[in-house]
């Protein structure tokens, strides 16, 4: 069984994210945010009226899982 952990922090526009797997931060607002995880790799997202949105993954460090 794993463990997990996760707190978030809160400094203006940005937050903090603290995890296991390291640190991570994003900036933004309801509507649109930017979050980079802590191997690197950044996340855009915009959320619109209604319940949609839309989430695109930018550059960084992505992993590649190769099967044999």
């Amino acid at each position: 069984m794993g463990w997990h952990y996760r707190k978030s922090i809160k400094v203006g526009p940005f937050r903090i994210h603290l995890s296991r797997h390291g640190v991570g931060h994003s900036f933004g607002n309801r509507r649109f945010h930017v979050s980079t995880t802590p191997d690197g790799r950044r996340h855009l997202t915009l959320r619109l009226p209604g319940g949609f949105h839309l989430s695109k993954s930018l550059g960084g460090r992505g992993h590649r899982h190769y099967r044999y």
